[in-house]
């Protein structure tokens, strides 16, 4: 339809006109996501866009009969996707309209509307302000009315959104209007039966935008708006969940079930789910490394407590229930390391998987999901790393983690034919990270065998070969062998048969058996040999010269050092100079 004759019904002022041209506009726009442009159109449509925006704006300002009102905000909504034409959006006055129509406007004055409160400031037709009553402030929860109209409510916040995500400007007003303390005050109604899914999707949806974009807003709400309890509260609402004991979740009329028995989580309730994850994610980002009081401690573990029924619960299919297990497994990672104790918590059942008397249910599925996402293989730093970060570090905390992880992902060595990073276990798929060529792969999976193997360098060639370890014993200054700081229990041997008989024969750089190679130094005197060392030595140093090569020394504290000419001298001179041999792999205690 001609933006045009839109604007000439509009400028008429009178609803009924404004009604009929508003509704083809959006049956038209509906499904309209992209603003492509000629050039030529681009600057009138673009122009005409705003001039709408500006005419809707005005009529929100004036009391309208609810189906011009809701096909205003529907036009706002449509508008409001351009973010080119956002200008009429985003200043103070118009985002204090949008605010009051969704019901959220807490500290700042709506306009004159249906919708309106008591002693708040107005918004006048030319854009300007009175004062708001700040006592008319709801400090506590307060009831909402009989009947809202909650596509008004959804159409405003829908708007809110949209104009949020494309508008830097639009993000400061709305923290500076305290948009977040309308949204938690609902929010706390999350039991309330007035409020429809949409309305609580539609919320956290915009609570989520906030927590992103406003390091202040993420605060605000963790803080001064307890937020973990707040959202703990609406996740525990949104799955129906009961606490037969503390600290251990159940499914309100299916408790004692197994997990596997429990019915799909519906796609609303995992819809909301999903956003109140994200939120918590959002208020909750690097407290795991941080020590935290006995309050905050025990807000985590409750929150633990929720997020492994959420580890252990199914969504309706199988796409749905990844992308819910991907959120829960970002937000384990924010938890304080203490506070995953929870994940250990219930008690062995039947179809239980135990372990040392402990239940691994939680962390048996964390692994599974872990190996999935590295059998895919796609963006592996975004969607493995979380849960193998998360693995790591409960196994460097836990030691019924780590045992059970270990008797997983490193079970007693038999197979010293192939090497390490060959074959379709998990530990071949593992020590093949080991080599990625995104560092941050390969770190972490490498420092996961590490921990597993309870920080023992003669150990970890053991079982990933040196070559592939020698990227982390190199950051650590381990390549001479020892232990990290870690502090971990001392376990029995586990050495199996077959690694035992081929252990003198294991090449400790590749980790496997190879066929005895013959001697190329064999019958040369000791003349011929240091005149190969001094030929070996020459070639270095001219490489080296033009920096084609920087040959490395080891030195006395396990780092690696540039080596010198001279260096290199002392080496030809000595070419059978010796360095600390690592210890005997198996000379430590096994887990």
């Amino acid at each position: 339809m001609d933006l045009r004759v839109i604007i000439e019904q509009m400028e008429t002022g009178e609803q009924d006109k404004a009604l009929a041209v508003l509704q083809s506009f959006n049956k038209e726009m509906s499904q309209c996501f992209t603003f492509n442009r000629e050039e030529g159109q681009e600057r009138k449509e673009a122009k005409q866009q705003k001039h709408l925006g500006e005419l809707v704006l005005s009529f929100l300002s004036r009391e309208l009969q609810p189906s011009c009102l809701l096909a205003c905000l529907e036009t706002v909504r449509i508008l409001t996707r351009d973010k080119q034409c956002l200008d009429p959006f985003i200043s103070r006055s118009a985002m204090l309209t949008l605010a009051h129509y969704s019901g959220i406007a807490h500290l700042a004055a709506p306009p004159q509307g249906p919708l309106e409160e008591s002693k708040v400031g107005v918004v006048e037709k030319d854009g300007k302000e009175e004062a708001a009553d700040s006592s008319a402030m709801v400090k506590e929860s307060s009831p909402p009315s009989e009947n809202p109209d909650q596509e008004v409510i959804i159409e405003a916040l829908k708007s809110i959104c949209n104009i949020l995500f494309h508008s830097q400007t639009a993000q400061v007003i709305a923290a500076d209007l305290h948009f977040i303390d309308g949204v938690a005050e609902r929010l706390k109604q999350c039991n309330h039966p007035t409020w429809n899914p949409e309305v609580r999707f539609f919320d956290l949806r915009l609570t989520f935008l906030l927590t992103a974009l406003r390091v202040d807003v993420r605060a605000q709400l963790a803080q001064e708006l307890h937020g973990i309890k707040l959202l703990g509260n609406q996740l525990e609402a949104t799955l129906c969940l009961c606490w037969p004991e503390p600290l251990v979740t159940a499914r309100a009329g299916y408790e004692g079930f197994p997990p596997e028995e429990l019915p799909p989580l519906s796609r609303q309730q995992a819809e909301l789910a999903m956003e109140i994850l994200k939120i918590l994610f959002n208020i909750t980002f690097n407290t795991n490394r941080r020590k935290v009081d006995e309050e905050e401690a025990v807000e985590y573990r409750h929150l633990g407590a929720l997020l492994r029924h959420c580890l252990m619960s199914r969504a309706d299919g199988e796409e749905r229930t990844e992308e819910f297990h991907s959120h829960t497994v970002n937000l384990l990672g924010n938890l304080p390391l203490p506070c995953l104790d929870v994940l250990l918590l219930p008690k062995v059942e039947n179809g239980s998987i135990e372990y040392m008397g402990v239940n691994m249910d939680a962390v048996n599925m964390l692994l599974e999901f872990m190996e999935k996402k590295l059998d895919r293989g796609h963006k592996l730093k975004e969607a493995l790393l979380p849960s193998l970060n998360l693995l790591t570090e409960s196994s460097r905390i836990h030691r019924e983690t780590r045992k059970f992880l270990r008797s997983k992902v490193l079970p007693p060595l038999r197979d010293v034919k192939n090497r390490p990073e060959v074959g379709s276990a998990l530990r071949n798929k593992l020590v093949r990270l080991m080599t990625h060529i995104d560092t941050d792969v390969k770190d972490c999976a490498a420092e996961f065998l590490f921990v597993l193997c309870k920080e023992s360098v003669s150990r970890f060639i053991k079982y990933t070969g040196y070559g592939n370890a020698a990227g982390l014993l190199a950051a650590r200054g381990l390549l001479r062998g020892g232990r990290d700081s870690g502090i971990y229990s001392e376990d029995e041997d586990s050495e199996t048969e077959e690694y035992r008989e081929a252990k003198p024969h294991i090449n400790l750089i590749t980790g496997v058996v190879e066929e005895e190679q013959p001697n190329p130094m064999e019958g040369m005197t000791d003349e011929q040999k240091e005149y190969e060392a001094m030929k070996l030595v020459n070639m270095f140093d001219r490489l080296s010269r033009i920096n084609l090569i920087q040959p490395m020394q080891l030195n006395s504290d396990g780092k690696m050092t540039e080596m010198t000419t001279e260096d290199l001298n002392k080496l030809a001179t000595n070419p059978l100079l010796q360095s600390q041999e690592p210890s005997d792999p198996d000379s430590e205690d096994e887990t």
